[in-house]
C-alpha cells in the first residue's frame, strides 16, 4: 500500500505528517483545509510537511487547519521528530530541526521514541518582536480590553506569538468565549495564540488553549512553554513547571531566557488517500 500520510497525536493534539520525499505535490491553502477537516477529510489540528533537506539542515513546515503557515509548534516538533525516527531518517539521540520560528534541538529520551525533550529556544517579552502594536515596551501584565472586560495579559514570543491571561480559574467555556476575540484583537497584527492560566502551586499550572488558526485545542507544546514562561516572569512559579491541560501534561524547564519542553508522542495511523478524496484534493492543489 502506498503511504500518503502518517498521523500522530501529542496529548490529543493531532497532526498529519506529509513527507514530500514520498508524496509529490505542493499543498495549497484549500487542500490543507480539506485534509484537516474532520468531516470531509482525514481530520487534524494541522499538517507537518517535511523533511525538507537543505544542505545538512532538516526543515519542517507547519500548517494550521485554516491553511496558514505557523512558525513553530512544540507538539508538532515532537510528533515530527517521532516520524523522523520511525521513517529511519534519524538514528541518533540528538538532532536539530529548522522551523520558521528558528532552530530547535531535539533529544530522544527512550528507545521506543515516544518521549522527547526539545530546546524550544529563547523567549522575548519585547512588543516589537512578538508583535504587539504601540510603542516599544515589555508586554508584561498589560491591559487588554475585550468587550466590556479589561484583562491583564502577558505577551511573548518563543518563535511564535502568545498572549497569556492569568486568572483564578480556567475552563473550556472561557477559552471558547474569549479566544477568537483575543486572537484577532487589533493589538496583535499577526494574530496570536491565547492561553488562560491558573497557577496551582509553584510547580504546577493549569491552562486552557485557543490556538491561532486552529481554535480550541486540548494541548499545545509552545503554549505550555509560553504559559510557564509568563508565570515565571510574573514570579508565580519556579523554573521547573508541570503544565496540566485537558489532553495531558508537559514538563517545562526554564534556564535563563531558554525554555525546554519534555513530552510524549503516540502514533495513530498511516494510510493512502482514496481515489475519491485524491480527485477532490488534486483540484485544490496549486
Amino acid at each position: 500500500m502506498t503511504t500518503d500520510f502518517y498521523k500522530y497525536h501529542a496529548l490529543g493534539n493531532d497532526y498529519i505528517v506529509i513527507d514530500p520525499n514520498i508524496v509529490n505535490f505542493n499543498l495549497s491553502e484549500k487542500a490543507i483545509q480539506l485534509i484537516c477537516d474532520r468531516n470531509f477529510g482525514i481530520g487534524s489540528d494541522g499538517i507537518l510537511y517535511g523533511p525538507i533537506f537543505t544542505g545538512d539542515k532538516i526543515e519542517l513546515r507547519i500548517f494550521n487547519p485554516d491553511g496558514n503557515e505557523a512558525e513553530k509548534s512544540g507538539n508538532g516538533i515532537r510528533i515530527f521528530s517521532r516520524y523522523l525516527v520511525d521513517a529511519g531518517y534519524i538514528k541518533t539521540k540528538t538532532f536539530q530541526l529548522t522551523t520558521l520560528g528558528g532552530e530547535v534541538a531535539v533529544e530522544v529520551l527512550n528507545p521506543e521514541a515516544t518521549l522527547f525533550k526539545v530546546d524550544m529556544g529563547t523567549v522575548t517579552f519585547e512588543s516589537e518582536l512578538i508583535p504587539v502594536t504601540g510603542s516599544p515596551r515589555q508586554t508584561v501584565a498589560i491591559d487588554l480590553p475585550v468587550n466590556d472586560l479589561t484583562l491583564k495579559a502577558t505577551c511573548l514570543s518563543i518563535g511564535n506569538p502568545h498572549c497569556v491571561i492569568p486568572g483564578s480559574e480556567v475552563s473550556q467555556e472561557l477559552a471558547v468565549s474569549l479566544g477568537a476575540k483575543i486572537e484577532n484583537h487589533p493589538l496583535f497584527p499577526k494574530r496570536i495564540n491565547v492561553q488562560f492560566l491558573q497557577v496551582l502551586d509553584r510547580q504546577n499550572i493549569q491552562i486552557e488553549i485557543w490556538e491561532r488558526g486552529a481554535g480550541y485545542t486540548l494541548a499545545s507544546g509552545s503554549s505550555s512553554c509560553a504559559a510557564a514562561s509568563a508565570a515565571y516572569k510574573l514570579g508565580l512559579v519556579d523554573d521547573r513547571v508541570k503544565v496540566h491541560m485537558p489532553g495531558g501534561e508537559i514538563d517545562i524547564e526554564i534556564v535563563g531566557d531558554r525554555v525546554f519542553m519534555t513530552g510524549g508522542v503516540s502514533a495513530v495511523a498511516q494510510g493512502e488517500f482514496a481515489k475519491d478524496f485524491l480527485s477532490c484534493l488534486n483540484l485544490l492543489i496549486d
